[in-house]
């Protein structure tokens, strides 16, 4: 199978779910949904300040026009939507369930970062910021915060719908737990 199977991928260093196809046609179905935007695909992100409320950011993704390596939310860029949904937060950060519409490249990273409010431990990202709130430990995150934690599609064979969900692992986990007890909400 062309690409391995691989029918959509993970940024570097984001843990979780991604769909991967045992042939051919399994992989053109699996494709077609995706630009169908029928696949749902949720991830939970650990960000950078408080955010209260659910929201959407609906904005176009393309290259930055100085950092070619980077992505970045410009005007010739291609649609991109981002649903986001908060779960917890404490002093200078937010758990969040984010949804994607779409799947550009660094989507949710773009996304968040465009907002002000990065993931945590994103290399690329994430904001350095002179007075943040939160601990020393939380800011060396090792990686950025997001991990593809639920997906549901139609199985390419049977059209029966299809849903798999992974546990947060134990870093990020251990990163919410020095959040809330470095800064209780």
């Amino acid at each position: 199978v062309p690409r391995a199977g691989i029918v959509h991928r993970l940024d570097k260093q984001t843990s979780g779910l991604l769909v991967v196809a045992k042939n051919i046609p399994a992989q053109v179905d699996l494709v077609r949904q995706l630009q169908a935007r029928s696949v749902t695909r949720d991830y939970v992100a650990v960000v950078h300040g408080d955010m209260a409320r659910d929201g959407v950011v609906e904005a176009p993704i393309g290259r930055h026009p100085v950092h070619r390596t980077r992505m970045a939310v410009v005007a010739s860029g291609k649609p991109a939507k981002t649903y986001y949904f908060p779960i917890e937060h404490g002093t200078g950060w937010t758990r969040l369930r984010c949804r994607l519409e779409t799947g550009r490249t660094h989507q949710i990273r773009v996304h968040l970062h465009s907002i002000g409010h990065p993931l945590i431990g994103d290399p690329v990202y994430a904001i350095r910021q002179r007075k943040s709130a939160l601990p020393a430990q939380a800011l060396a995150f090792s990686r950025q915060a997001l991990h593809a934690a639920r997906l549901t599609l139609m199985h390419p064979v049977t059209g029966e719908s299809l849903t798999w969900e992974s546990a947060l692992p134990a870093d990020i986990h251990g990163l919410i737990d020095l959040l809330k007890h470095a800064h209780p909400a």
